[in-house]
C-alpha cells in the first residue's frame, strides 16, 4: 500500500481497516509517512549520544559488546517465561502495537511481550532486532489511551535505533558489579556506564515525544506519567498541580538544590517523571510539533544527507537555549558567567552558605542558654 496516500490525512472510526499486518489508527489520528526519528528527538539526546560516541574507548568497548551479548540468549528467556502479545494473548496491546507502527511508518512490527512484574516499567531492548517488553504492572496501571503513549513510546525508541545502546547498558551495569573488585576495570566501566545512562536520559524525552506522536491525545500522556509517578488513585491527583511541582522543581531552592539535584539523578535511567512532563507540554505546544502535525517534518530517506556537524550544532543551540531559559539556580549562574555578570563571587557563595554550619547568633556563646 502507497504511503503517500494517506499523508496529512485523518484517520477516523469509519474507516477501521485491517489488510495484512497495516491497521488504520482506532480513531482520528494523523499518520507521518516516512518519519524520520530525527524530527522528534529532543536537541539533548542527540549531543548526548555524540558525546557518548567522542568518549575514549566506548567504540571499542561497543565493537566487542556487540559480539558477545547474548541476544539469542535475551530472546529465548522471554519466549519462554513471558506473555507474547498476539491476537490470541493481549490482544488489544496487540491492536496498539500496530497502531503505533502503522503511525510512525515502522514497517516491521518488532515482538512485544508482558512479563510479570508488579512494578510498572517498559523497555525496547535487542541488538539486531528490537523487542518491547511492558510488566503487567504498567498494564494494569494504564487506561487505553494512556497506554497507547507508552506503546508509541517503546515503538520510537525502536525507529531510533535506541535498542542497541539501551542492551549495551544493562549489561555493562551488570558488568560493573562483577569487576567491581577491579580498581581500574571498574573505574572505566563506570564512566562508559555513566555516559550511557546520561544519553539514555536523554532519549527517553525522545521517545516522550513519539508516544504523543502515536497516542495524539497530551493529556493522557501526561496522566501516564502522573500515574507512574503516583500510582493508580487518578482522582486523588491533578495534571496542573503535577505540572506545578516540575516548576517547583526546576526553579526552587539555590545552588545546593542544583547540586543535589545532579547527584539524586546520576544513578537513575530515566528522568524524573514531572520534568518529563514539563519537557513533553512544552514540546506539545512548540511549532516544532505543530509542523509535524500538519505534515512537515525530516524523511528517513533524507537521513543519509544529514550532516553529522551539523546535527551537532542544531544540538548545542537547543542546549545553549534550554540553558538560556532554565530557571534553575545553577543553569542562571552559567547564563550570567557567559553574559560577564558582575559580582559572581558573592552569588557563588551565597549559594553553597547552606552547606556550612550557620555562625552563632550574637549574644550566644558555648555553655550559655538561648
Amino acid at each position: 500500500m502507497g504511503t503517500d496516500a494517506y499523508m496529512g490525512e485523518d484517520m477516523s472510526d469509519d474507516g477501521r481497516q485491517q489488510t495484512g499486518h497495516e491497521r488504520l489508527p482506532g480513531r482520528q489520528r494523523r499518520r507521518f509517512p516516512g518519519i524520520s526519528s530525527r524530527a522528534y528527538e529532543h536537541p539533548a539526546d542527540r549531543s548526548a549520544l555524540v558525546a557518548l560516541r567522542r568518549l575514549s574507548g566506548f567504540d571499542t568497548v561497543f565493537k566487542a559488546l556487540s559480539g558477545l551479548l547474548p541476544e539469542r540468549s535475551l530472546r529465548l528467556l522471554f519466549l519462554s517465561d513471558s506473555v507474547r502479545v498476539s491476537e490470541r494473548q493481549f490482544s488489544h496491546l496487540h491492536d496498539m502495537l500496530l497502531d503505533a507502527c502503522y503511525i510512525l511508518d515502522l514497517e516491521k512490527v518488532p515482538p512485544m511481550y508482558v512479563t510479570q512484574d508488579p512494578r510498572p516499567s517498559a523497555m525496547c531492548v535487542g541488538l539486531d532486532e528490537p523487542i518491547i517488553v511492558v510488566s503487567t504492572g504498567l498494564v494494569e496501571l494504564l487506561d487505553e489511551e494512556e497506554m497507547r503513549a507508552v506503546v508509541g513510546h517503546e515503538v520510537g525508541h525502536a525507529l531510533s535505533g535506541h535498542s542497541v545502546y539501551r542492551t549495551v547498558l544493562l549489561f555493562l551495569t551488570s558488568l560493573a558489579v562483577k569487576v567491581a573488585w577491579i580498581p581500574l576495570g571498574n573505574l572505566a566501566v563506570t564512566a562508559i556506564v555513566t555516559a550511557l545512562r546520561e544519553w539514555f536520559r536523554k532519549s527517553e524525552l525522545s521517545a516522550d515525544r513519539a508516544g504523543l506522536l502515536v497516542g495524539q491525545d497530551v493529556r493522557a500522556s501526561m496522566r501516564g506519567l502522573m500515574k507512574i509517578a503516583g500510582g493508580h488513585h487518578l482522582h486523588e491527583m491533578n495534571v496542573d498541580a503535577f505540572l506545578e511541582q516540575a516548576e517547583e522543581y526546576e526553579s526552587g531552592g539555590d545552588l545546593r538544590d542544583s547540586v543535589l539535584k545532579i547527584l539524586n539523578v546520576l544513578p537513575r535511567s530515566h528522568p524524573f517523571t514531572t520534568v518529563r512532563a514539563a519537557e513533553l507540554k512544552k514540546w506539545a505546544e512548540s511549532r516544532d510539533y505543530q509542523r509535524i502535525m500538519d505534515g512537515h517534518y525530516p524523511r528517513r530517506d533524507e537521513d543519509k544527507d544529514t550532516s553529522v556537524s551539523d546535527s551537532f550544532r542544531e544540538s548545542a543551540a537547543g542546549y545553549a537555549s534550554d540553558v538560556k531559559s532554565s530557571k534553575d539556580p545553577l543553569m542562571k549562574l552559567v547564563t550570567d558567567l557567559a553574559g560577564g555578570a558582575g559580582d559572581l563571587g558573592g552569588r557563588v557563595r551565597r549559594g553553597f552558605d547552606g552547606f556550612r554550619s550557620p555562625p552563632p547568633a550574637p549574644g550566644d556563646a558555648p555553655g550559655t542558654d538561648a
